[in-house]
């Protein structure tokens, strides 16, 4: 929100993504109890998430024709509403309005599915339903190497995709491995932005 309002943006433009060499993932809900999460999700949410992050996969990735999977939030995709109806309700709904836009979405799928290897090679990024079912793939995958990205900026912003590590501030022990990943990223991505023209 704050990087949204200094760029001048709404709040809400801003979304975090976490990106790695094989996974990118972002979250619909961020920071919130779990509880809260079913309270949160609505088309509207999903929808504009993943709108942004079409866009960004283009404009900062080179994705021509990005590929996004959208995550169920309960087992089994709610297996027809004996574990919760969100995924009818909600989920499948936001799914439908983005496939008519033309986007290339799939989903709701499986939160023990979506990230499997094969699965993983069907899509470009997964948008996922809450904070840990989007960062726990990642960071056991690739938190050496995982970035956090804000989406829907002017301007391109990434950091690790861990913590700053103020215990070991100093001692010569932290890894730099997403730090450098990080700096990369952000190099790539300003040289992809560098070559869409203008009006692109």
């Amino acid at each position: 929100m704050f990087l949204a309002s200094a760029c001048g943006r709404q709040p809400d433009a801003a979304v975090m993504m976490l990106a790695g060499p094989t996974l990118r993932t972002v979250p619909i809900t961020v920071h919130c109890a779990l509880s809260e999460v079913p309270k949160r999700l609505t088309p509207e949410l999903i929808i504009k998430k993943t709108v942004v992050t079409h866009v960004a996969l283009k404009r900062d990735f080179g994705i021509a024709k990005p590929r996004l999977a959208v995550a169920a939030l309960n087992p089994h995709a709610g297996e027809n509403g004996q574990f919760g109806d969100e995924e009818e309700r909600i989920i499948a709904p936001s799914i439908s309005a983005l496939r008519s836009e033309g986007l290339d979405v799939t989903g709701p799928v499986p939160g023990d599915a979506l990230f499997m290897p094969r699965a993983r090679e069907e899509y470009d990024a997964a948008l996922c339903m809450y904070h840990d079912q989007a960062l726990i793939p990642l960071k056991a995958l690739e938190v050496d190497e995982g970035v956090n990205v804000t989406l829907g900026l002017p301007i391109i912003r990434t950091s690790p995709d861990h913590g700053t590590a103020f215990d070991i501030a100093g001692k010569r022990k932290a890894d730099p491995g997403a730090m450098i990943a990080a700096i990369r990223m952000a190099s790539a991505c300003a040289s992809q932005r560098a070559a869409i023209p203008a009006h692109g």
